[in-house]
C-alpha cells in the first residue's frame, strides 16, 4: 500500500535531498511524496525473484547489478520518481546516467534490463501510469506480478486470477505476454529462468 506523507509539492531534486538515509521506500507522484508500505509477503516475493534473477545473472557471467534501491525518473516530468521493487541495471550503461552517482538515479531507459513491480493496493499505477512512463523511457521489459489478483479484470482477466504480465518493448510499443498456474515464465533475457508462475505466487501464500 501507499500512504501520502507530505502536502507540499516537490520537484525531483528536492526529493532526493529530502528523502531519508537508509530506510523506508517511497516515491514521487506529480510533486506529491508516497511512503511504499509493503507487506512481509510483498517483499518475500520481490526478494525471491530478485534471488533468482542474481543466480541468472552470476551464471550467465552477465554485466547486469540488482541495487537495493534506485529511482527511474519519467522522460517528461521532474516531479516524478518511482522506486521499483526489482530493477536490473546495465552496469556499462551507468556512466552515462548524471545522477546514478549522486543521486541512484537513472533517467534513461537504455540503462534498464528489466523493471519488476509486485502488485498492491496501487495496482492502478502498476497497470497505468508506471507502464505509461516506462514504455516512453522505452524501457525494453517490464513484469507486473499480481500474485494477489488484484489488478482490474480488463488487465488480468475475469475471473480474476494471480498472473504475471510480462511487457516487452517491440518497435516503441509494449506487447504484454501473460502467464499463469504452472505455465513455465519465458524470458528471452534471462533464457535459463525456469520457473512457474506458481513457484513465485506459492511465495505469497
Amino acid at each position: 500500500m501507499i500512504v501520502e506523507t507530505t502536502p507540499q509539492l516537490m520537484t525531483l531534486d528536492e526529493f532526493s535531498d529530502w528523502y531519508p538515509d537508509g530506510y523506508g521506500r517511497y516515491e514521487l507522484h506529480n510533486g506529491v511524496v508516497f511512503e511504499m508500505q509493503p507487506t512481509r509477503i510483498h517483499e518475500q516475493v520481490a526478494d525471491f525473484i530478485a534471488l533468482k534473477l542474481g543466480v541468472q545473472i552470476e551464471l550467465l557471467e552477465l554485466p547486469y547489478i540488482i541495487p537495493r534501491q534506485a529511482i527511474v525518473k519519467p522522460i517528461d516530468t521532474d516531479k516524478s520518481g518511482y522506486n521499483p521493487d526489482v530493477i536490473v541495471l546495465d552496469k556499462s550503461a551507468l556512466k552515462d546516467e548524471y545522477l546514478w552517482k549522486k543521486r541512484s538515479t537513472i533517467t534513461q531507459g537504455k540503462t534498464v534490463k528489466l523493471i519488476i513491480e509486485v502488485v498492491s493496493t496501487n495496482w492502478r499505477d502498476d497497470y497505468g501510469h508506471k507502464l505509461i512512463d516506462y514504455e516512453k523511457l522505452e524501457i525494453p521489459k517490464y513484469w507486473i506480478v499480481d500474485y494477489l489478483e488484484l489488478g482490474g479484470k480488463r488487465y488480468i482477466g475475469d475471473p480474476k486470477q494471480p498472473t504475471l504480465s510480462i511487457y516487452q518493448l517491440i518497435d516503441g510499443e509494449y506487447q504484454v505476454q501473460q502467464f499463469r498456474g504452472d505455465e513455465k515464465i519465458i524470458s528471452p533475457t534471462f533464457p535459463e529462468f525456469k520457473l512457474t508462475t506458481q513457484q513465485i505466487f506459492v511465495v505469497g501464500d
